[in-house]
């Protein structure tokens, strides 16, 4: 199966989600009220579940650890300063850049463990596992951040509340303590899982608005270039300057090329940013991420 092959699935969900909303009764009356089970329930069940899933290792993947924090910090910080760069900036509406800088540099975990589990096994689940309890939280405050901030609304409350930043902190909390979840809950919370990523994905395809994007195209392009161009180069240095092992190297930029996380959608929405926008965007991170994966990977990384 080729790394396009893995994203044909979510790209069908969207579709399918675009379609039922707009030829059938199920209208955004029903996916609002989808929107708010997946953003309240279901995706902070699936973050905790996949921080908590395998053990992080600190001994073996301390250089790891290093290059995935510093992408991120990369990634953040170029997504936040697109409004400072000379010539782009006042091309930019400035809320839906508060809302869209998380596509640049969040990133679709189930797809991560796909490919990690498809590539390289039990080794690579555990390799991506290490990014996932680390980025995930760093990544959801960040994205969390400006919208709050746009939004006037107190940073502190926005993340204490947050139900993604909860998830993902309980279950790094809960990794570091070294507790496991009990086999008997085990199959309910990944038949949770399972269900977040099909109705965020069909939720992302009925909110979608391409409209939207003939009024943001610069916007659009700076993310996704962010995203699917630039990030798979930083994480190829720093996996140089960082030497690590070629495992760690593959993981590291399979990590920097995956699409953008699907609940980007539904966390803009429910903070009263334009959803259409952001859903859009998520769909082509999609498409993107089926040429980011083999560009990425296809840097040489012995």
């Amino acid at each position: 199966m080729t790394y396009a092959q893995l994203l044909v699935p979510d790209f069908a969900l969207l579709l399918l989600g675009w379609v039922i909303c707009r030829y059938t009764f199920l209208d955004r009356t029903v996916w609002a009220q989808v929107e708010v089970l997946v953003y309240y329930f279901l995706f902070p069940v699936l973050l905790f579940q996949s921080v908590l899933r395998s053990p992080l290792d600190f001994d073996t993947a301390l250089h790891l650890i290093a290059a995935g924090v510093l992408l991120g910090l990369a990634a953040i910080g170029m997504a936040y300063l697109l409004p400072r760069v000379p010539g782009l900036g006042r091309h930019l509406d400035r809320r839906d850049h508060a809302a869209a800088a998380q596509v640049a540099f969040r990133f679709n975990s189930f797809i991560a463990l796909a490919v990690a589990e498809r590539m390289a096994g039990p080794q690579g689940l555990q390799l991506i596992a290490v990014l996932i309890g680390f980025c995930v939280p760093m990544f959801n405050v960040a994205a969390v951040f400006p919208m709050a901030r746009a939004s006037g609304v107190h940073l502190g409350s926005a993340l204490i509340r947050n139900p993604l930043i909860i998830g993902t902190g309980t279950g790094l909390a809960a990794n570091l303590l070294g507790l496991q979840m009990p086999g008997w809950l085990e199959p309910t919370v990944s038949r949770v899982g399972s269900t977040s990523i099909a109705l965020g994905l069909m939720a992302a395809g009925a909110g979608l608005q391409f409209g939207s994007l003939a009024t943001g195209k610069a916007l659009a392009v700076s993310v996704l270039s962010i995203k699917h161009l630039l990030l798979p180069l930083v994480a190829w240095l720093l996996a140089r300057l960082l030497r690590l092992d070629p495992a760690q190297a593959t993981m590291l930029l399979t990590f920097s090329a995956l699409p953008t996380a699907t609940n980007a959608y539904v966390l803009a929405v429910r903070m009263g940013y334009n959803g259409g926008y952001v859903a859009a965007l998520v769909t082509l991170s999609t498409l993107l991420g089926m040429a980011s994966l083999p560009f990425a990977l296809s840097l040489p990384r012995g």
